[in-house]
């Protein structure tokens, strides 16, 4: 799985359709793309190899590499994640020590 990104809507699909391309003019094979349309997050699907292709936000939000991510690395992010928590009000405000 390859994880990518482009800076807008516009990128985003434009570096979808190169890939496909250089994909196809070095392999002789063709891929399926999904999502290319809104540019947002981009899909595609060589069989071998699944390529995401976001805008910024989207990829934010969305975060496939936690979903990927070895159970240890990711304990590590809650438990820095509930660190930071700790110190934090209801609104987000630094309580005062």
């Amino acid at each position: 799985m390859v994880i990518a990104s482009g800076r807008n809507s516009r990128q985003v699909a434009s570096i979808a359709d190169k890939l496909v391309e250089r994909l196809k003019a070095q392999t002789g094979r063709g891929a399926r793309i999904e999502g290319k349309d809104t540019g947002d997050w981009v899909l595609i699907d060589t069989d071998e190899v699944i390529v995401h292709v976001f805008r910024p936000e989207v990829r934010e939000f969305y975060q496939l590499e936690k979903m990927w991510m070895p159970a240890d690395a990711l304990a590590s992010l809650r438990a820095d994640a509930a660190r930071d928590d700790a110190g934090r009000d209801g609104a987000g405000r630094t309580l005062a020590q």
